[in-house]
């Protein structure tokens, strides 16, 4: 993916072409330098996938896909702690969008930026706003950067929000209904589900029930090389350490451990 990018990019500064090839060359160098920063950050590598964000975002000419290079920054920084950043890039992010599926992905995002900051009633809101568009039809079919986006994903992370906001029963019980439906195919944001199930379990005091949601999480992400989602399982560490008598935490703290060497 990085060659091709390459490749797009030696075209445009060195090719001849017309005003319309120009725009095609440009969303396309766009295209690839969104989804090669998307692995760069699940390998961690943070200054890299926002370059490439970045640079992806001067080349975007189309205004849900600007929209959606916006949120996958905004994404990184609440991953990174910081959902203040977050929630700013998002407002931004949201007034460029014009097809409804990207503005429930926009919007959903928001909502955890903002419960992340303790912020309910801005929260619902955004909630309310991700669900409303997620339901409206549009002629014409969603950008390729959030057509995955269904309800189970609008579930899993409405009741991650709910958490957040300290409602921990009715999220977690929005969690487990959508790793219900969730497709097998998406093993990756399956394995990201499960750790957000353990982590609602835990302060219910399940944590038998959580270490086996962890362990699950964790040994998918370590089958399909998903080094992202072994760090969520890793950021639980502390909270299961809590636990060590109960069935499978201390099973699960040796495996968390081995995949970090």
């Amino acid at each position: 993916m990085l060659l091709h990018l390459a490749t797009v990019t030696d075209l445009i500064a060195d090719a001849t072409y017309t005003p319309d090839q120009a725009a095609r060359l440009h969303t396309l160098a766009a295209r690839l330098a969104q989804t090669v920063g998307w692995t760069r950050f699940d390998a961690g590598q943070h200054a890299a996938a926002a370059r490439l964000w970045r640079g992806a975002l001067h080349s975007a000419h189309d205004r849900d896909l600007g929209a959606g290079i916006i949120g996958d920054l905004a994404y990184q920084a609440t991953w990174r702690h910081d959902p203040a950043t977050a929630a700013t890039i998002l407002q931004h992010a949201v007034a460029r969008t014009e097809h409804p599926t990207a503005r429930a992905l926009l919007h959903l995002r928001l909502a955890r930026a903002q419960a992340a900051l303790g912020d309910a009633t801005d929260c619902r809101t955004s909630l309310r706003a991700a669900e409303h568009n997620l339901d409206r039809t549009a002629p014409d079919p969603a950008p390729a950067w959030c057509a995955w986006l269904g309800p189970e994903d609008l579930q899993v992370d409405t009741g991650q929000a709910l958490i957040d906001l300290g409602d921990t029963a009715e999220g977690d019980q929005l969690i487990l209904r959508g790793i219900t439906h969730l497709s097998p195919a998406r093993a990756k944001t399956r394995a990201v589900f499960l750790s957000y199930r353990a982590s609602s379990l835990l302060p219910q005091g399940h944590a038998d029930e959580a270490s086996t949601a962890a362990t699950e999480s964790l040994t998918l992400a370590r089958t399909i090389g998903a080094p992202r989602c072994v760090t969520l399982i890793q950021r639980l560490r502390p909270r299961f350490e809590e636990h060590l008598q109960a069935p499978g935490v201390a099973e699960l703290l040796h495996a968390s451990q081995a995949a970090s060497t």
